[in-house]
């Protein structure tokens, strides 16, 4: 008696099973094949836009992401398609799907607004690859821009990486946003030099340097009766590639040139008190 149950329970097991394989079947075989095509499909897009934007206007900071965001939601809707067709509910799965990702949300907070800093560097461009930053307290050239971070070669050649988040929402200087930049200099000389030769010595070193541009015109005016020195602010122009160059050169020739127009660099000269004779 309990073997025929035993057969009985097997029977209906094999049954119950086969039923199940003949329903799920065509469902599971058409879930795997959508698959296969869908993941094929997908790397064939992906590799078309990736081409597609190489090829276009738009900023090559963008294609890596771009192309990422393209096969990351293409596969998707290939596993949201695939599950459907073998049958399991969608609204349970969005359900567990939302609370799961309401989950992640809250442990990565962080790395999410790393995330979204990177979109919006990416899309509105404050800074692209190449360009000189200054940003977080730290300064350097635009070497890569990733979705996460943003990486920085400073001028002693120390590679930065700055997280996307506080870089999208602090204050940022971009010297490398304009064309151009003006230069500059203050420069001391004595009391009882003339001003005249002052004047003529720096225009004649603006004239000599073919990188310092005419238009604006450079300006030199006296800023400051100083206790040791008459100091004036000089102003140029330069291409924004060759400022530190100007920069450098013309504190070169007023320290090696200046004496040439009678001019003295003052320094500070403490009295020394006489000795008692």
């Amino acid at each position: 008696m309990l073997i025929d149950q035993q057969v009985s329970l097997v029977n209906k097991y094999i049954e119950k099973s086969i039923d199940f394989g003949f329903e799920y079947a065509p469902k599971l075989v058409g879930g795997i094949i959508v698959l296969v095509v869908g993941l094929w499909f997908t790397n064939i897009v992906t590799r078309a836009v990736g081409k597609s934007l190489e090829r276009s206007k738009i900023d090559q900071s963008l294609v890596p992401f771009l192309k990422s965001l393209t096969n990351i939601t293409l596969k998707v809707l290939v596993g949201i398609t695939v599950m459907g067709m073998i049958g399991i509910q969608m609204t349970s799965f969005v359900a567990i799907l939302g609370a799961a990702g309401l989950a992640v949300g809250m442990a990565l907070s962080g790395t999410l607004q790393n995330f979204a800093g990177g979109v919006i560097i990416l899309i509105l461009k404050p800074f692209k690859i190449g360009d000189f930053i200054e940003a977080q307290g730290f300064s350097g050239t635009v070497k890569e821009i990733t979705i996460f971070s943003t990486m920085l070669n400073t001028a002693d050649r120390k590679l930065v990486i700055i997280p996307n988040g506080p870089l999208s929402t602090g204050a940022l200087t971009n010297f490398s946003a304009e064309p151009t930049r003006r230069v500059d200099w203050t420069y001391g000389i004595s009391y009882g030099d003339d001003v005249e030769n002052f004047k003529k010595a720096l225009n004649d070193f603006i004239a000599q340097d073919s990188r310092i541009l005419k238009t604006p015109a450079p300006f030199i005016g006296l800023s400051a009766l100083a206790n040791s020195s008459v100091n004036f602010t000089v102003r140029a122009w330069v291409n924004s590639s060759d400022y530190w160059n100007v920069f450098f050169d013309m504190n070169e020739k007023v320290y090696t040139k200046f004496a040439d127009y009678d001019l003295h660099i003052p320094f500070p000269q403490p009295d020394t008190p006489s000795k008692p004779v």
